[in-house]
């Protein structure tokens, strides 16, 4: 064994031995006091080994991101979720689906809905004061928000009635985390293919597979943004035209945020030069693709609860401050902005970053484009959750942008500075993330002017 592959397995060992020590005794959002320490140290071993493993000959890399993606999912379904209480409404709607309800017709605690109810949702006998269970209507449960429809579109619906359908009688969390590995794994096997068919480098995928983020946000707490990801690399790294806008509908309609990889399809779509006719087919065989595929996925839904499809979300929209009047969100933006100017002006830079995508973007590595908007999105934005950055995190995996990380690094930092009531931080945490993403932009262009004097020299 070369000394740089020792050195990968030595570093993706103590990752692995981290990821394991932080959800089982490393704290919880019950108790988040040590989460910052045990989550800085998987990231300095993450960067280690990702480094590391860039000199490792091609063969012995892949077998060890499939090998060591593989262990960390282990690592991560050792214990009950730490730092999120999402799963347990995936669980909920798997249940009331399966019941013949839609998930959309009633809140959690509707009396329509008690018949559903067990112990291990809707424990009994408690004080209901543990950081993963709340109270509605009379009831404790681990479900957050019970009083509100869900939030989820209808993709990621099916997906918590398949994952209710194959789980054993009792399983409770365990189905839910197990899926999410299966997710996070066939997301590593579908970057890994992708590189290939491209002719990139597979080394790149440990971007992905090893990033901390994975195991904790994709595994143990479960979160359904795994699926989104993973229909976006297909739609991104194999389809293209109607298959790849079908794709992305799918990922839609899992999480709405991979709208922002719409215009990374389309990379290259306005350029000068192009006829009008060709630009008009490709986009409108994306786009009415993706349109289409999310109405139809809406369509039953909609029969059967009409308006109420719309769920929490404007309800999730007031309360995390993305109203006007109530702005606790584009911290960066709000350092020189005035507050009511830094929704508009997250939006102006979002769609720049998608115009710029669609004029100067690469077709051939549409990924790229989707990363430029997607990251500059959650950068203006400064989102609370760090699973909002997995798709970052797949995207990073397709291209080697490795700077983007940081965006993911960010959201993790301030989802638990939130949890230990630090407040105004999240400039402190969005900041370096910028700056990191301007560097690396700065270093890459750097280095291609080099290339182009050298050969041009030559």
């Amino acid at each position: 064994m070369g000394v740089r592959t020792l050195c990968a397995t030595t570093l993706l060992a103590a990752l692995t031995a981290v990821v394991a020590l932080t959800v089982r005794t490393g704290g919880d959002l019950g108790r988040p006091d040590a989460l910052l320490c045990w989550y800085a140290a998987a990231w300095v071993l993450f960067a280690g080994a990702a480094w590391t493993v860039r000199r490792v000959p091609v063969r012995t890399a892949v077998v060890l991101i499939l090998v060591g993606g593989t262990a960390l999912c282990v690592a991560a379904l050792s214990a009950p979720p730490r730092t999120s209480d999402d799963m347990y409404r995936y669980a909920w709607d798997g249940r009331v689906q399966a019941a013949g309800v839609s998930p959309y017709a009633y809140p959690p605690d509707a009396t329509q809905l008690a018949r559903l109810r067990d112990p291990w949702l809707f424990p009994a006998g408690t004080a209901c004061r543990e950081w993963d269970l709340h109270t509605g209507a009379g009831v404790c449960t681990r479900i957050n928000r019970p009083s509100e429809r869900t939030i989820y579109p209808p993709v990621a619906e099916g997906w918590f009635l398949l994952v209710h359908a194959v789980s054993p009688a009792g399983g409770r969390h365990k189905p839910l985390q197990i899926a999410g590995a299966v997710l996070a794994v066939a997301t590593t096997v579908a970057l890994l293919l992708v590189q290939r068919r491209r002719s990139g480098d597979a080394r790149r995928v440990a971007l992905w597979a090893w990033c901390p983020a994975v195991p904790f946000a994709a595994v143990n707490d479960a979160h359904v943004d795994t699926l989104g990801a993973l229909l976006t690399v297909a739609a991104l790294g194999t389809a293209a035209g109607a298959r790849r806008g079908a794709l992305l509908g799918a990922a839609i309609a899992v999480k709405l945020l991979p709208v922002l990889a719409l215009p990374g399809a389309l990379s290259g779509v306005l350029a000068p030069g192009r006829g009008p006719r060709a630009r008009l087919r490709e986009a409108a065989s994306v786009l009415l693709a993706a349109v289409g595929v999310v109405a139809l996925t809406y369509l039953p839904y909609l029969l059967a609860s009409g308006s109420a499809v719309v769920g929490y979300l404007p309800g999730y929209l007031r309360e995390e401050g993305y109203e006007p009047g109530a702005v606790g969100r584009f911290a960066l933006l709000r350092l020189v902005l005035p507050d009511a100017w830094a929704g508009p002006a997250a939006a102006a830079l979002v769609a720049l970053s998608a115009w710029y995508v669609l004029r100067r973007g690469d077709p051939k590595r549409p990924w790229h484009g989707s990363l430029l908007v997607t990251g500059t999105a959650l950068l203006v934005i400064s989102p609370a959750y760090f699973w909002y950055a997995l798709l970052v995190v797949a995207l990073v995996a397709m291209g080697g942008r490795w700077e983007w990380l940081a965006v993911a690094a960010a959201g993790t930092a301030l989802y638990v500075a939130d949890a230990l009531h630090w407040h105004g931080v999240q400039a402190a945490a969005y900041g370096p993330a910028a700056a990191a993403v301007l560097a690396g932009a700065l270093l890459r262009a750097r280095a291609r002017a080099g290339k182009d004097r050298r050969r041009d020299g030559a």
